[in-house]
């Protein structure tokens, strides 16, 4: 099995992901814009999985163009409310807006994984989980953000399923990882078969 990789991406989630499941991994930043590349998919009406798969794939294909013969793997997640995509907050103003979008609703978490290897995918896997927010009063939204730190709240797409945010939710369908944004199971299966 081949174990060490380098993971394009600045999410200390992700690297953590990573090493809890023993999967060696070092972390180089890709530098994509991806706020371009989604303002550009949205114009082609590409859906919130296209998106991510885009994105994953854009990542990973770049730093592997830089490091040849070296695994990549790329990641990215989005929020999917209706089709429309929610993109993670800049600031806690956002989060609220977002929060107050998501009140009351089923939307999805959509993550998406690409591995590249000298600038071009090798394999790629998308996972989708469900998640049903309770309703609640505004005051109820600002005491929320009111208990999240800023790392976490831009970490995390305005919640933290294994803290805080699991509370927000009445029904979560799927996998943890895959909400954390790395379903890391289809990950170390690929892995394992790595020749």
């Amino acid at each position: 099995m081949l174990n060490k990789i380098i993971l394009a991406s600045k999410s200390k989630v992700r690297k953590d992901i990573l090493d809890k499941n023993n999967v060696d991994s070092i972390v180089e930043h890709s530098n994509v814009d991806e706020d371009i590349v989604k303002e550009s998919l949205i114009k082609e009406k590409a859906t919130p999985e296209i998106i991510s798969k885009n994105l994953a794939e854009l990542k990973a294909n770049k730093v592997s163009s830089r490091r040849i013969d070296q695994i990549v793997l790329g990641a990215d997640s989005v929020i999917d409310l209706e089709g429309k995509l929610i993109s993670k907050p800049e600031n806690r103003d956002e989060a609220m807006t977002i929060l107050r979008k998501l009140n009351g609703k089923v939307h999805h978490l959509i993550s998406s994984v690409c591995i590249s290897k000298n600038g071009n995918m090798i394999w790629n896997h998308t996972d989708k989980a469900k998640l049903t927010m309770k309703n609640f009063s505004e005051n109820e939204l600002k005491n929320y953000l009111a208990k999240i730190s800023d790392e976490t709240l831009y970490a995390y797409n305005v919640y933290q399923v294994e803290g805080e945010g699991k509370n927000l939710f009445s029904k979560i369908e799927g996998d943890e990882n895959t909400i954390m944004g790395l379903p890391v199971d289809k990950i170390k299966e690929y892995l394992k078969n790595y020749e």
